[in-house]
């Protein structure tokens, strides 16, 4: 398999949405992941919406893809590949992710009257328990995952699909999305 090259602006927002996608319910299985193994917590939808995803990991990816694409393109020798690269990918991971994390708890805030993820009041080192050090730095460790190992493996997958079922997938998938975000917020709303 080959790794997907877009040609054109619409190829291009085409695999954007599903990486977002695909990293968005890696992110809600991740969430699920901690709180019935890691945490012991039981079960619980971890995300906003009603599909099985978590947009705001989608959003850190592709935040990720195009802060530090280019990054990843450049041709460098041993001590960029092994030190200069993965460092700067961490950090700027670590601080892409933060960022959004807590942007997005004010806006959450603002909507719902909450964010709906756990605070971080009794973290080390926080910010009004919204944003804190040590998930900073597992988004940091998990900014490296995706862009380093399952980046390539996306773009694979999605260079492996013919055009017309990338389309396809593209518009189905746009299309449930945006149903269940209208839905999510007319409930929300209500």
């Amino acid at each position: 398999m080959r790794r997907f090259e877009p040609q054109s602006r619409q190829e291009a927002v085409q695999a954007l949405f599903l990486y977002f996608l695909l990293y968005s319910v890696i992110g809600w299985a991740y969430e699920v992941f901690l709180e019935v193994v890691v945490y012991r917590w039981g079960y619980s939808d971890r995300g906003v919406l009603l599909g099985p995803y978590c947009p705001v990991y989608g959003v850190g990816a592709l935040a990720f893809l195009l802060c530090f694409g280019w990054l990843l393109k450049k041709e460098g020798g041993v001590l960029l590949r092994w030190v200069v690269r993965p460092l700067a990918l961490f950090v700027g991971c670590m601080a892409v992710a933060t960022a959004i994390e807590l942007v997005t708890s004010y806006i959450l805030e603002a909507l719902t009257g909450a964010w709906p993820w756990q605070t971080y009041v009794n973290y080390g080192i926080n910010f009004q328990g919204r944003i804190a050090l040590s998930p900073s730095v597992r988004f940091g460790l998990g900014g490296l995952l995706f862009l380093l190992v399952l980046q390539p493996l996306f773009e694979k997958l999605v260079g492996a699909m013919s055009p017309r079922l990338r389309t396809r997938a593209f518009r189905v998938l746009a299309a449930l999305f945006a149903l269940d975000c209208a839905v999510t917020a007319a409930r929300t709303l209500l």
